[in-house]
């Protein structure tokens, strides 16, 4: 595997959709949901922004996170996701590293993350990371009863 790391590029939003969409309908479905059609319309914006970044294995996309910065100096890892094809062979622990360094490149002093509290393989993933339980409790937008794990992973501090 001789991956890429690289912004995500406009022309590939398609593309990036529809890895998301794929790597996310079990996810979801094991939250009793299914992803509305508008769900990543916020992704347009975003890949203009340069917020939208890629593993690319040659020219295919097999993994992309989206982040967004809800506050100064942090970003939100909102969604990662890796080709189902791929998934189970670290690409998402390579992205995690990936993103890492060009946040702390850039002077991002943390990184936040959402996962559902029931994903438990995903909570040691991040856990693996550095990332430390900030809280647990209901999403913000009630979109389905399950709990949630808050996130947050400092990057000020010496060997974060």
């Amino acid at each position: 595997m001789n991956l890429v790391f690289v912004t995500a590029e406009p022309a590939r939003l398609g593309e990036i959709d529809r890895l998301i969409r794929t790597a996310f309908t079990p996810y979801l479905r094991a939250l009793g949901r299914e992803i509305a059609p508008d769900a990543y319309g916020w992704f347009a914006e975003a890949i203009v922004r340069g917020d939208i970044f890629a593993a690319l294995d040659g020219q295919e996309i097999v993994g992309a996170i989206a982040t967004r910065r809800p506050a100064e100096g942090e970003w939100e890892l909102a969604l990662i996701g890796v080709s189902p094809t791929r998934q189970k062979s670290g690409i998402a622990s390579w992205m995690i590293g990936q993103v890492e360094s060009i946040a702390r490149a850039r002077g991002v002093q943390a990184l936040t993350l959402v996962t559902a509290e029931m994903m438990e393989d995903r909570v040691r993933l991040y856990s693996r990371h550095g990332f430390r339980i900030a809280r647990r409790g209901p999403q913000a937008e009630g979109k389905d009863p399950h709990i949630r794990v808050y996130m947050r992973k400092d990057l000020r501090g010496i060997g974060t």
